[in-house]
């Protein structure tokens, strides 16, 4: 139906109030339409929303019409538009040209893992098993290194680094290898060779330089932070691919700062991952290249902002230690909350580490390779003994289900599973466990330098963080409102 141009314009809006669904009428200022609205009987005016208004009902909406027929225009073109929600987060506006972009990855191929085991003669050789693909399969039945074990019932090859160099080269394009936590791999071209295999490496893919590696095992940095350095420095290298490597070796400080600056502007990296890429470019443009007129000190570091860590009750402590039956795991448990261990200390635990007699546990290379020891709690001790009579542990004082050394991802797991199970809604980690033993530690009134101590920390200003999320005398402080 065509309206005359002239005529006056209502548009219908919806309302809802309490649940239920009114429609919103609005137009230009016009005492001729505000008078027609107030003879309406079915339209009333809201002075809450400062409108008219009326039923949302299809009898309201024909009678409007019929009312304003040849008088105004009554438009629905706002009645039925879907509703336009916001997302429940902040949206960043990004700037353009991302830098330290991750590398592109391959598609998913078949995972071939790789883990020591005795054969005949307390001779040790490689297993190799994955999830059967009739690709790999083909490619070790007909391999030139690889042999089927009959006992074993797997293909295995021989140890050393320069067998699972040759099986790599073998299966390349095939499968992924995937080393187990017991193959100790000093070889840097073998790490290197893993660690990029999942690449995409297109035309100008700059590897990391063998001596980069190299230097940062002479210095006896740990194999976290090596493959951290790693693949930073890998960013760095392929996010200037088209400068090629030799250029990028000529870089100024100006050059890294500005990578960097980018990386900060764009807003999708956290504080801690930008200052580890500085410490990489640096480590390699001063220990490596030994370019130290490049005064890389003087780079832009961006602040990190002081979070406070999570801590868990003692309540919901006590629910998650309690939601396993399976005795080994809630040993594992207990142990990261009873003497505030980090994980990869509780799986690097050997029998021979667990001072009964002087109620103590020695834990050795812990983080930054400092040994310590720290408190043995008694119930943890009788746990620990039963364990010990079930399991027959041989080194490790807490093995896999076929031998050797616990993994630290199956120890995850047996936390999220234990805190799901116990109706734990924090979001915690394993590691949450180690705060909150140092908060509850201080709550009880222990000296803040033995939970320093305790903890292994080399700052006591790093233990200090504790102290502000203890509620350890803030019962006596009484808030002013109560007191109005």
């Amino acid at each position: 139906m065509q309206f005359p141009s002239n005529l006056p314009v209502i548009y219908l809006n919806t309302l809802e109030h309490e649940g239920v669904g009114y429609i919103r009428l609005w137009h230009k200022p016009n005492p001729f339409i505000v008078k027609r609205l107030k003879e309406a009987a079915w339209i009333k005016y809201s002075k809450t929303y400062k409108c008219f208004v009326m039923h949302h009902r299809p009898q309201s909406m024909e009678m409007t019409f019929a009312h304003f027929q040849g008088l105004a225009k009554v438009s629905t073109q706002y009645l039925y538009r879907p509703k336009r929600l916001k997302p429940s987060k902040l949206v960043p506006v990004l700037a353009g040209g991302r830098q330290g972009e991750p590398l592109g990855k391959l598609p998913d191929m078949p995972v071939v893992k790789l883990q020591p085991m005795l054969v005949e003669e307390n001779r040790t050789m490689i297993s190799v098993t994955f999830r059967y693909s009739q690709q790999v399969y083909e490619t070790l039945k007909y391999s030139r290194l690889a042999t089927w074990q009959r006992e074993q019932k797997c293909f295995a090859i021989p140890e050393g680094g320069q067998h699972i160099q040759q099986l790599a080269e073998e299966l390349e394009g095939v499968g992924w290898l995937w080393l187990s936590q017991e193959l100790v791999v000093r070889d840097v071209v073998l790490l290197r060779r893993l660690w990029e295999q999942t690449y995409v490496k297109g035309t100008g893919y700059i590897t990391c330089p063998i001596d980069y590696l190299e230097k940062l095992f002479l210095l006896n940095y740990s194999m976290n932070t090596i493959r951290t350095y790693h693949s930073l420095l890998l960013r760095f290298l392929n996010s200037h691919k088209d400068s090629g490597i030799e250029q990028v070796r000529a870089f100024t400080e100006e050059d890294i700062n500005q990578y960097h600056r980018q990386m900060v502007q764009a807003g999708a990296y956290s504080c801690s991952f930008i200052n580890q890429s500085i410490n990489a470019v640096k480590f390699y443009f001063q220990r490596v290249l030994g370019r130290h007129e490049v005064q890389l000190n003087n780079v832009e570091r961006p602040e990190k902002p002081e979070r406070l860590p999570t801590v868990l009750s003692k309540e919901e402590v006590k629910k998650i230690l309690s939601a396993t039956d399976n005795l080994k795991h809630r040993c594992m448990l207990q142990l990261l909350y009873a003497g505030g261990l980090r994980i990869g200390e509780v799986i690097n635990l050997k029998l021979t580490d667990v001072k009964s007699d002087r109620n103590l546990l020695l834990i050795r290379g812990g983080k930054g390779k400092k040994d310590r020891t720290t408190v043995l709690s008694q119930k943890l001790l009788e746990n620990l003994r039963v364990y010990y009579k079930e399991y027959s542990p041989k080194e490790w004082l807490f093995e896999g289900q076929f031998g050797g050394q616990y993994t630290s991802d199956s120890l995850r797991n047996v936390f999220q599973a234990c805190r799901k199970k116990a109706g734990v809604k924090t979001n915690a980690t394993p590691h949450t466990l180690r705060h909150s033993f140092a908060t509850h530690l201080l709550e009880q009134g222990t000296d803040l330098r033995y939970i320093q101590t305790l903890l292994g920390h080399r700052s006591s200003k790093t233990t200090e963080v504790y102290t502000h999320v203890t509620t350890y005398a803030l019962d006596k402080i009484v808030s002013p409102l109560d007191n109005l």
